[in-house]
């Protein structure tokens, strides 16, 4: 028999397949995986190391998907704009967040990302000893927030009464505009301070 013009399985295949059934809320195991493309969940161990593999496969193609790459500009505006595309990229998979913050990051786009926004800081003047801290609290954010996003229109339902809650609840903005206000509001505040620790300098020696 002829060979296929393009190949069956792939890492990028594979990546693709589980990230498609996460986003329609369907299992995306091995098994999933293997039906979802017709082959044998064996033939999927070819190309991939389990299940953490399969993960990080999908980071990989979430990352590429979404990712912001630095054209020169000053590092708080690469920042805002690599904030703004993680909070939708965790917003629309909010299901892959506790199995992306579980392993080991690996895959070398996912890694080249990385290295751009620890270029993007060192070059903006922050001390390479402070880069990694700075990078896991942008992570968090984005991460935080991207889950806001994709939280129901009504956060708070009190069943009962409130000394102060309630009341306030009765007047506020719901949904997508309540999210979008609090988080242009925690990335005003985030580089801001970020801005700050920059501008620190270690208090001298006695």
């Amino acid at each position: 028999m002829p060979r296929p013009s393009s190949p069956l399985l792939s890492p990028d295949i594979i990546g693709a397949a589980g990230l498609e059934l996460s986003r329609s809320g369907r299992p995306f195991g091995v098994n999933a995986i293997a039906r979802h493309l017709g082959v044998r969940p064996s033939s999927l161990y070819n190309h991939v190391d389990g299940m953490d593999g399969i993960v990080e496969l999908m980071r990989g193609r979430l990352v590429e998907d979404y990712r912001i790459v630095p054209d020169g500009e000053a590092w708080d505006r690469f920042v805002v704009s690599l904030l703004r595309a993680q909070r939708r990229m965790y917003a629309d998979h909010p299901q892959l967040v506790p199995l992306l913050i579980g392993k080991t990051i690996t895959h070398p786009a996912v890694i080249a990302a990385y290295d751009d926004l620890a270029t993007v800081l060192v070059d903006g003047g922050f001390p390479e000893a402070r880069v990694l801290t700075v990078i896991a609290i942008i992570d968090a954010f984005a991460i935080g927030f991207g889950l806001d996003l994709a939280s129901p229109d009504d956060v708070w339902e009190p069943g009962g009464d409130t000394r102060t809650l309630g009341r306030i609840l009765e007047d506020a903005e719901r949904g997508d505009a309540r999210a979008d206000r609090t988080f242009d509001l925690g990335v005003e505040l985030l580089i801001d301070s970020l801005r700050a620790l920059l501008c620190a300098r270690p208090a001298s020696s006695p």
